[in-house]
């Protein structure tokens, strides 16, 4: 160990003692007690400038073409494929100016190398120059943030949730829930006072449309039908990321967000077009929300509408699956409610023989000494 500190300590001495020569010898030529002539490394470097730019546009290529198997496939949302071309529309006009400009940028030294007795032209400003290229970015990026707004505008237009599959998405650490309305297609209220344990959800079994909502464990979404996501977080910060969908928005607590977009193909479908029988959409976390973070994914199935429907009407609603906890709720509308589960008087059963036994055995005490 004591040898290899003593070797770098002795490399870098090394090292000191060459910077300081060359900058003696540099300090010399510029005050003029040394001739400065130009050796063959400046043509080797001028040489090497475009080589590399060049080597690094083909470098470029063959990685783009070996990772595009590992893209996303083709969005499977109508405002997704709009998000997709803006997305490919923009990476495109980029690496046009980027080529561009980069090429000027090392071929120029090359073309204009330092050569001896060589003098450059002193050229000052020149505004017509700085004016174009000035307006002409400004007019890109100003198409571009137009349509991009145009985009987000369509998907935020409140028109569109007017008869769209209303549901609900909560996130907590570390999972996702779900919750649909029923028949009467309203998510009933809720508020942070009611949740505990049971109802985590905070549902205010007060208000009617509560009542046929439901909880499942996976997202169902209907295939050709517009759906709202109304999100929100009970903890801290998530962020609800559904990536075939090109579907992204934060879940905030206390701050309701929404997403609405328009699935266009099935989970089978998929399954096709991938040639991945196994092939599952699903919601994932991009918020790093805590140490759980990794486990905050949630099943996401497509259905047909006729699937679909089928599907809504196999659900347990809320109140149903916690009958018990409805039923001795202070909120609970007793017209509504279900009938509670007999669990007491099934606990209390042996004790209630017990009695019975012994009132029988009373009975026949008190008739023999009749």
């Amino acid at each position: 160990m004591t040898g290899l500190i003593f070797t770098i300590a002795a490399l870098l001495i090394l090292v000191i003692v060459i910077l300081v020569l060359r900058i003696s010898q540099l300090t010399k030529v510029m005050r003029g007690e040394a001739a400065h002539h130009v050796g063959f490394s400046n043509k080797v470097n001028a040489i090497l400038l475009p080589t590399v730019f060049f080597a690094g546009l083909v470098g470029i290529y063959f990685s783009f073409m070996a990772s595009r198997p590992y893209y996303l496939p083709e969005a499977s949302s109508i405002h997704g494929k709009e998000t997709d071309f803006l997305f490919w529309g923009t990476m495109g006009l980029l690496m046009v100016a980027f080529v561009i400009t980069n090429a000027l940028l090392f071929v120029f030294p090359y073309l204009y190398q330092y050569k001896e007795g060589k003098k450059a032209y002193f050229y000052p400003d020149n505004h017509k120059l700085e004016l174009i290229w000035t307006i002409i970015p400004a007019i890109v990026m100003a198409t571009l943030v137009f349509f991009g707004w145009k985009v987000w505008a369509g998907i935020m237009d409140p028109a569109k949730e007017k008869g769209s599959e209303v549901i609900e998405v909560m996130g907590k650490q570390f999972a996702w829930q779900v919750r649909y309305p029923g028949a009467d297609g309203k998510l009933g209220h809720h508020s942070v006072k009611f949740m505990d344990e049971t109802n985590e959800f905070g549902i205010d079994l007060a208000d009617s449309a509560s009542y046929d909502d439901f909880t499942p464990r996976e997202l169902h979404l209907p295939k050709g039908k517009t759906v709202t996501l109304h999100i929100r977080a009970r903890d801290v910060l998530h962020s609800v990321f559904l990536p075939h969908f090109r579907v992204k928005m934060d879940a905030v607590p206390g701050m309701p967000t929404k997403f609405t977009f328009t699935p266009t193909k099935s989970t089978a479908e998929m399954r096709k077009e991938t040639g991945n029988p196994k092939f599952n959409y699903e919601l994932a976390c991009t918020e790093v929300c805590g140490r759980g973070h990794y486990a905050m994914r949630y099943l996401v199935v497509v259905d047909e509408q006729a699937d679909y429907d089928k599907w809504k009407k196999e659900q347990q609603t809320w109140v149903e699956v916690n009958a018990d906890y409805v039923a001795h709720h202070p909120r609970t509308k007793k017209s509504l409610a279900p009938a509670a589960p007999k669990v007491e008087a099934a606990e209390h059963a042996p004790a209630d023989t017990t009695a019975s036994a012994e009132g029988d055995s009373t009975k026949v005490d008190s008739n023999s000494h009749k």
